[in-house]
Formats: C-alpha cells, structure tokens, sequence
C-alpha cells in the first residue's frame, strides 16, 4: 500500500515524541541540537593552534589524545565520564619522547567527528545532520558511550536521530550511506549500511515510490544513487529487486553505473551513438597496457566493480542489452577478470546473440601481458581478434539453440552475423585456418538460407593467405554449399583463380542449372503474360457481344410495350362501339350485336391493322392460320 510523507509521519508520532523529548526545542528540518544532560563547565570554548587543539579553561589539561595528525589537549575527567573506553585506558604522564598519552587508531570519522564527541563531553550543545551523524554514531560506538555508563550519552542520541529523523527519507538515508563509505567495518556492524538500503529500496521501488517525495520521471532515482560505492550500490540494487522492480529497471540501473564508472566503458558506449570501433579498440589497448603496472590500485579496483555488476545482473534475457554485455565482456578481459566471470558473461551473450551486431563481437586480442590468458599457450598465433572467445560464445549459443530455439525453424540473422564476422577477421595474416574453418563450419545448416556472405568470408581469407596450398584451399571451401549461391556469386566465383579446380567445376556446373532455371522461369512468365493477354482479348469480344445483345433486347422491349399500348386504346374503342349499339338496338341479343360489330368499319379496320402489325414483327405466312383461329377464339 502505498502511503506517504504525512502519513508516515503521523504513524510515528509517539516515536516522534520520544525523540524530541531527548533534544533541546530548537531542532528543525534534516537536523537536530543535542543538549547532554548534564554540563561540564571546565571550558565553553576551545582553539585550535596549528595541529594541537586546546580548550578554552584556566584548569590545565591533563590528556593528550592524538586523532589522525591533530592533538587533543583535554581535560581526562569530561571525557571519562562519557567514555567507558578512555575510563578503562591508564595514559601514561608526557614524557620528552612523546606528545601524547593516548593515540586512537582509525577512529571513526577522523579528527573532526573527535573534536564534536570532545565538545559533547565538556556539556557543550553539538549539531546533528545527516552528514555527521553516521560518523557520530560508530565514533560513540568505538568510544563505548553507552546509557549504561550514563544517562543521555551520545549513542542513544545518535541512533534516535537516525532512527526517526534520517530513515524517513531517501535522501538523508542516500546521504547518510554516502558517508558510510568511510566507516568500515562501524557502518556494516552498527547496521546503518543495511537501514539506509532497505529505506531507499522502499521508497524507490514500483509499489512505494509515489507520493514519498516530490520526484520527477520514472527513472528519477538513477542519478542520485549513481554516487555510491560499487558495495553500497549492490546493496541498493539487492534491496530493489526484493521489493519486485522490474528486471528492465534493474538492468537499466546497472548499465547506467557501469557507463559512469568504468573507464573504457564510456568510449564502448560511445560507439552505439556512432563513433568507429577502431578508436575504441585503441582505447582499449591502452587500457591493457596499464595492467602491467601490478593488480593493485585502480586496476584492481575496476576488476573488482566489473565482477560485482556482473553478479548482480537479473537473470532475465531482455534486462540488459547484448551490446552492453559485449562491451563488459571487453572490460572484463581488459582487466584480467576471473575465468569464471569471463565465463558467465559468454553464456549469457551467446543466449541473446541474434541481437549482436559485427562490431560488438570484433573483441580485441588482450594476449600480451595477460598471465595465463585462460589456459591458452603463449605460443599460439597472436591475432589482432580474440576469436576463441567468439567460439565458445556460438557454442553456447548452440547448446541454448538446442534447448529453446528449435522450434524457430532457423536462425538466419545468426549466420549472417557471422558470416559477417569471418569477413572481418579474414583480413587477420596470423588466423589459423583451423580457426576460421571452425568457425565458418560451426553452425547448422538451417543456419543459412543463402551462402553468399559466407563465400565473401572465404575469398577474403584466400586473398589474405595466399601461400595455402591446394589441400587446404579445398578443406576451406568445403565449408561452402555451392548450390545455395547466388547467380551473381556463381558468375563471380567460376571466374576465380583463388578458388581450387574442384569448386570451380562445382560452381560453373551450379551456375549452369541457375542459369537454365531462370531461363525456364523467364519462359514461364511469357506463356503467362501470353495467356493473359488471350484471356483478356476473349473478355473483351465476350463484352463487346454481350453488350450488342443487350441493346437489341432493350429494343424488342420497347416495341413490345408500344404494341401493348395500341391493343389497350383498340379495346377502349370497341367497348365504346359495343354500348353504342347496345343503346340503339335495345333488346337485340349479343350475339346478333357481334356480327353487327364484325360487320363494323372500326372491326375491321382494327383487325386489318394487327395483321399488319404481325407482319412488321416477322411472322410468316404460315401464322397466319393461327391469327385467324385467335380472332375466332375471340368472337
């Protein structure tokens, strides 16, 4: 649940109580007075002259104690009666020889956090802040000024401050395991270094970091934490991954360190954002040539932050990139890091090498200088690539492709990968040829769907090593399919004299069926746009008589409507006819009144006008019967 500054104050109030209750009233912000509760009114000021320091009292001092290269002249009662270290000391009186009776060996927080316990000792009011508190907290420790020994001392002080004040926030507590970096092994045996962790993972982690302070961006905390020391650092890193941040944060976080504080790593980075890898590869010979100076100071120092960023790398495959893994397995071979971590960073390259690209695999040989070089004779070939462990990255890449890629039915961007690679180390006069056959033969034959990279790679080795003999030419190109090369590559390739006989043969014979399959696929496409073009002529003819046809049908339509039109007025006439004779006749039957109305001028010329019409409409003569039975079946 996420809550936040107010409401963790308010959980704590009573907490809160106490710890005010032990200072004056004065107190405020990230700091805090500390008034002892009983005061010592020998001195209520003190000088410092040169490297001696001296309190302010007309009493004469009768202890010297030494911090670092200062001089305490003190009183011995204030202090021992604070400190049940100094009370179980016998300090011997001043003698010519020596300029002080007591001399504290690395004490806590040096020469100033001495002269702020002396101060508190004498009763004098003593200023508590996130940036001396760490060092007051072991330097009371060391001093043993326990509530035991006396009411009010300096570690319940210190602790409650810590406590309720520093722990409440990301920034004191980033602040306080800052000044950490100076109190080994205090810090780590008072518990302060695992505190002030725990208390910034909780407050930087996904579920809790809204709402603590005012804090902008998802990242926010990156560049706050990039200040600790590589062992602090690996504490927060541990604290935030138990707290479930994602490992793309983790991972994020980590490559963010390494770019700030691994000389060499900023040059490899650089080269992401486009400068060539030729510089970076000067960059990192100088960087070897400096471990022949010895495994201490700063050599060591960067061994040392490499191997714990790589131990504390998520697991996951997508936390971190390959290229920041590459450019790590670069540091770690530049200053001598174990096998083991030499190892671990191959394996996890080789799961994740479909994202490589050639310039990241383009690792510099760190031969010279190195002892031992992992278990390689110093009388092998020195080449200007460490191709050996490019081998054992692709081998793991294999076992792993074995296990879980299987079912990807191939991983072509692999063997272009390579294929490249082999380009670029072919130049190399002192490659073996068993190292480049390797290589070139490692992968699977899926691997590659087309092997014109991979006869570049070849051609580039011949032409380096010239001097092969004919054996070892035809050993090299067996890595080669020549039936999986282009035609382009065939037309160039039965044309070289580097290539021995037996290639030749095979690519010209390759070249030949290329050349008969384009021919038939050329042929093949003409029939095609042939028949086409016949099945469009017919489409065209079909459409052009079916468009006649409609067009004459329209017009049997319209003629056919028109005599409809006719044989309904000639109806509407006849009717008239008929109820004009109905009327005149009277009586008459119907029958009499037809053969009146046959007899009629208005009949007759009606029936003349139809058979005239089925004359126009292109009825023979022989239906004429038929138009005479219909007048009749009429009448």
């Amino acid at each position: 649940m996420k809550t936040t500054m107010r409401e963790m104050l308010q959980d704590t109030q009573q907490e809160r109580e106490y710890f005010r209750s032990m200072y004056v009233d004065d107190h405020a912000g990230n700091q805090a007075v500390v008034s002892p509760t009983r005061r010592i009114g020998i001195a209520d000021r003190f000088e410092k002259k040169d490297k001696s320091w001296f309190p302010n009292s007309k009493v004469p001092t009768d202890l010297t104690i030494q911090v670092e290269d200062i001089t305490f002249h003190v009183h011995k009662f204030p202090l021992v009666s604070r400190s049940e270290y100094i009370s179980r000391l016998d300090p011997q009186s001043p003698n010519p020889n020596s300029s002080y009776d007591v001399k504290l060996e690395y004490f806590p927080g040096g020469s100033d956090t001495f002269e702020t316990i002396v101060k508190f000792c004498y009763g004098l009011d003593v200023v508590l802040t996130p940036a001396n508190v760490a060092q007051l907290r072991c330097a009371s420790e060391y001093l043993q000024m326990t509530e035991e020994y006396e009411d009010g001392n300096l570690i319940s002080k210190t602790e409650a401050f810590l406590t309720f004040m520093i722990l409440s926030s990301w920034r004191d507590s980033l602040t306080v395991l800052k000044a950490c970096e100076s109190l080994s092994p205090w810090a780590e045996n008072l518990q302060i270094v695992r505190r002030c962790s725990d208390s910034i993972a909780s407050k930087v982690a996904p579920e809790t970091s809204t709402n603590i302070e005012d804090v902008n961006g998802e990242e926010w905390w990156f560049s706050a934490l990039l200040i600790l020391r590589i062992d602090h650092f690996m504490r927060i890193v541990t604290a935030i991954r138990a707290k479930g941040s994602q490992p793309e944060t983790i991972g994020s976080f980590i490559m963010k360190y390494a770019e700030k504080w691994l000389p060499g790593m900023h040059a490899e980075l650089e080269g992401e954002r486009g400068v060539g890898c030729e510089e970076n590869e000067l960059h990192l010979s100088v960087l070897s040539g400096r471990r022949e100076e010895g495994r201490s100071g700063q050599n060591k120092e960067q061994r040392m932050m490499i191997e714990v960023l790589v131990s504390i790398l998520p697991p996951q495959k997508e936390a971190v990139s390959c290229k920041f893994l590459l450019r790590m397995l670069k540091m770690a071979l530049v200053y001598s890091a174990t096998p083991a971590l030499v190892s671990e960073l191959e394996k996890r390259i080789g799961m994740v090498l479909e994202d490589a690209c050639v310039n990241d695999l383009l690792i510099p040989s760190f031969r010279n200088g190195n002892e031992g070089n992992f278990g390689r004779s110093p009388s092998e070939e020195d080449t200007m690539h460490d191709v050996d462990t490019v081998q054992r990255i692709v081998e793991y890449f294999l076992m792993y492709e074995q296990q879980h890629l299987l079912q990807k039915g191939g991983n072509s961007n692999v063997g272009r990968l390579l294929d490249s690679y082999l380009a670029e180390i072919a130049v190399d006069p002192n490659l073996s040829i068993s190292k480049f056959q390797f290589l070139a033969e490692s992968l699977p034959e899926h691997a590659r769907s087309c092997h014109d990279g991979l006869y570049r790679a070849i051609d580039t080795y011949l032409k380096t090593h010239p001097a092969l003999t004919e054996h070892d030419r035809r050993k090299l190109c067996k890595a080669m399919d020549c039936q999986k090369l282009s035609l382009d590559a065939c037309m160039h390739a039965a044309q070289n004299d580097r290539l021995p006989l037996r290639t030749v043969i095979q690519v010209t014979l390759n070249r030949e069926v290329l050349f008969s399959e384009q021919v038939k696929i050329r042929a093949a496409m003409s029939e095609k746009e042939n028949a086409s073009s016949e099945i469009k002529a017919e489409q065209e003819t079909s459409w052009s008589c079916t468009k006649k046809e409609i067009k004459v049908i329209k017009e049997e339509l319209e003629k056919v409507k028109t005599k409809m039109t006719e044989l309904q007025n000639d109806y509407s006439e006849l009717q008239q006819e008929f109820e004009k004779l109905k009327r005149q006749r009277g009586l008459l039957g119907w029958s009499s009144g037809w053969k009146k109305i046959r007899k009629s001028t208005v009949f007759q010329g009606k029936m003349n006008g139809m058979d005239i019409q089925d004359q126009l409409l292109g009825q023979s003569p022989a239906n004429g019967k038929n138009s005479h039975r219909r007048r009749q079946s009429i009448s």
